[in-house]
């Protein structure tokens, strides 16, 4: 995530007359055979088939070299050369290259952008394409934010393909030496005046090279890492990129005249820029236009949850998110409004006026979102980068009567009473004037956030080794969450993620929805249903877990790096009926069981009896916490194998034996 250096004029000017003492830093290095000049190509890498210490790589950088410094005459610029080795067919996608960059006010540009594409031809011979300069477009993103967009010529499977390219304006950034896919070789240097003190703090799992060169005009500072494996999805990760091997960057002080300046931003400083920022405080403080249909549901409601949830409900409605993210209200609320349509920041900050015209105790709340990055919510005063660059989104915050809701009105299956999914045990931000007791941080999450899903089976067994039945499920909270945007793209789309992915033997010949635009009730699943026992000999067998998505064990990995992230607790149960024919009988039925992780955070329960020719079951599955830290893991694991293995174990039947 960038994080530009913010100063205010007067330390502009001040560094500024110390940067004319410095003229750009030469580079006087001998040459590393581990970094190859742009266009010198080993024969050996283009032969390459595959990754030496990640087999199942799809690509592999080869290089990825950065050098961040300040340049006489223009300011902080980066300069980054990336070379990658295509493996396979996937690793194609590495071809389509976004740079993105900061263009409101001409603050960042992209310069010297070159690209070429290495292949063999027939005779071993290397041949080079190069990417033409009319083919590298502009996309603008939003008013703040442009990109530049390319895809390599002649790229297939054995290609290597690299570019290189000049960033200015740039401020520090945290650079990332693990990837999802391997990097053979990763170096960044940090090239300041040795009047600006600059922290650099790694976070790596393996061991890195670190050399520092000290001179009267700059310090130096250069890092690496060579061979690091991809760091791969893990399933239930709340962001990958905090967990991957980086080394974070800050500016800590700088001196004047020989004093030495603390530069430490503090969280006040902050807020106060953003309450006075015109496309983010200003913008709650604009008369929105009232709508009479708004007054008519608001006209005889006292109650502030009554009043919270119809302008929620009404926001949620009435307004279309852009799909552009970011905290700012780039064209302004009341233009939002008047179009129906805006950014995450427009859409929350209209919610957020609406709810304080009517009264309501709400604020805006800065939040990063789990895909985005977790905020570093550190005290006052420790903090260098402005802080509104850890955050992609603004939502409302509002207490009512003791109880918090988090309200954002783009996401619009999400109900008042939840918390959004994607921001759960994160740090957030409210924003208010420093003279209240209002800002602050808070953590978002609170006792109560549960995932429930209830399951009735009802099958009915025939002769021939049939089961047909029906299933009823009851999704209520994240567990509904979870299922309702699928469910309102139709039953194919449904059947296609919650039955045939992990019961490909199971037949749906109905599926109806109930409660599918209710916000208080639980989601209703009705699914009738055939299946195909399975057999072996005289037995026949099946198992009662079916349609509860816990059909697989997604923790089969021998090793973990991050730690297991649910964010709510989590209850399932199973009750199950099935009815055999008369000349059919149940064999020895598995044992009723209960198991306890060990700190009893998660339970399992099972128990069955056969009366007659039908069986009943039940299994009761509960978490009572959302995260499991990674030193948890492998009891998590060995826990998970016993649970899968309690949950498929299968119910056997045969043919009666005549007396």
């Amino acid at each position: 995530m960038l994080q530009p250096l913010q100063m205010n004029k007067t330390i502009v000017l001040l560094l500024s007359l110390f940067f004319f003492s410095f003229s750009n830093a030469q580079k006087n290095k001998k040459t590393d055979p581990r970094q190859p000049a742009y266009g010198v190509v080993e024969k050996a890498d283009l032969e390459m088939k595959q990754c030496s210490f990640d087999d199942n790589a799809e690509a592999m950088v080869l290089l990825d070299d950065g050098v961040l410094e300040y340049v006489f005459g223009r300011g902080m610029e980066m300069s980054r050369r990336v070379r990658i080795k295509i493996l396979n067919n996937k690793g194609l996608e590495w071809a389509n290259v976004h740079l993105s960059y900061r263009s409101e006010f001409n603050a960042q540009d992209i310069m010297g952008l070159e690209a070429q594409t290495y292949n063999l031809d027939a005779s071993g011979t290397m041949v080079i394409a190069k990417l033409e300069r009319k083919l590298i477009y502009e996309k603008k993103l939003n008013k703040k934010f442009t990109e530049k967009v390319f895809t390599f010529p002649e790229v297939k499977v054995g290609s290597i393909i690299e570019y290189k390219f000049r960033q200015s304006g740039m401020g520090l950034i945290d650079w990332y030496f693990q990837r999802s896919i391997p990097v053979r070789y990763s170096h960044f240097t940090i090239d300041f005046p040795s009047e600006i003190e600059v922290a650099t703090t790694p976070f790596c799992s393996r061991p890195y090279e670190a050399t520092t060169k000290t001179s009267a005009a700059r310090i130096v500072k250069n890092y690496s890492l060579s061979d690091v494996p991809a760091f791969r999805a893990e399933p239930n990760i709340i962001n990958e990129a905090f967990y991957r091997d980086r080394l974070e960057t800050k500016v800590v002080a700088y001196s004047v005249s020989g004093r030495r300046i603390n530069r430490n931003t503090n969280w006040p400083q902050v807020i106060k820029y953003l309450v006075d920022d015109a496309d983010f405080g200003l913008q709650i403080k604009k008369n929105i236009p009232r709508t009479a249909d708004l007054d008519e549901k608001l006209k005889n409601i006292t109650a502030p949850y009554e009043q919270m949830k119809i302008i929620y409900k009404y926001v949620q409605e009435q307004m279309v998110w852009n799909d552009y993210a970011g905290i700012w209200a780039l064209d302004g609320v009341r233009s939002a409004w008047k179009d129906k349509k805006g950014t995450v920041g427009e859409i929350n900050l209209i919610l957020v006026n609406l709810l304080k015209d009517a009264g309501l105790d709400a604020h805006p709340v800065l939040v990063s979102s789990h895909d985005h990055g977790i905020v570093n919510p550190a005290d006052p005063g420790t903090m260098d980068y402005p802080g509104f660059y850890q955050f992609n989104k603004a939502m409302a915050y509002i207490e009512i009567n003791g109880n918090v809701y988090v309200l954002d009105a783009t996401q619009k299956n999400t109900p008042v009473h939840l918390l959004p999914s994607d921001i759960l045990m994160t740090e957030g931000l409210v924003i208010e004037k420093i003279e209240t007791s209002d800002w602050g941080w808070k953590t978002l999450w609170k006792t109560g956030l549960t995932s429930k899903n209830v399951l009735s089976i009802n099958g009915t067994i025939s002769d021939n080794g049939e089961m047909k039945g029906q299933v009823s499920i009851s999704s209520h909270d994240y567990a509904k969450l979870a299922r309702l945007g699928t469910a309102k793209k139709g039953k194919e789309a449904y059947i296609e993620k919650y039955v045939t992915h992990s019961n490909p033997n199971l037949t749906v010949d109905e599926l109806v929805f109930e409660n599918i635009d209710s916000d208080t009730l639980p989601l209703k699943q009705l699914i009738k249903f055939s299946q195909r026992l399975s057999a072996a000999g005289e037995y026949q067998y099946f198992s009662a877990n079916i349609l509860t998505g816990l059909e697989t064990n997604p923790f089969i990995a021998e090793n973990r790096f991050s730690d297991v992230f649910f964010g709510y607790n989590q209850s399932m149960t199973i009750v199950g009926n099935f009815s055999l024919p008369d000349n059919y009988e149940f064999d020895v039925l598995p044992k009723n069981i209960k198991m306890r992780l060990s700190d009893t955070t998660i339970v399992i329960s099972r128990m069955s009896q056969v009366t007659g020719n039908m069986l009943q079951t039940r299994i009761q599955l509960d978490f009572t916490k959302p995260v499991y830290p990674a030193t948890q893991y492998g009891e998590l694991q060995q826990f998970y194998a016993q649970l899968q293995e309690l949950l498929n174990e299968q119910f056997v039947v045969r043919k009666k034996i005549k007396a």
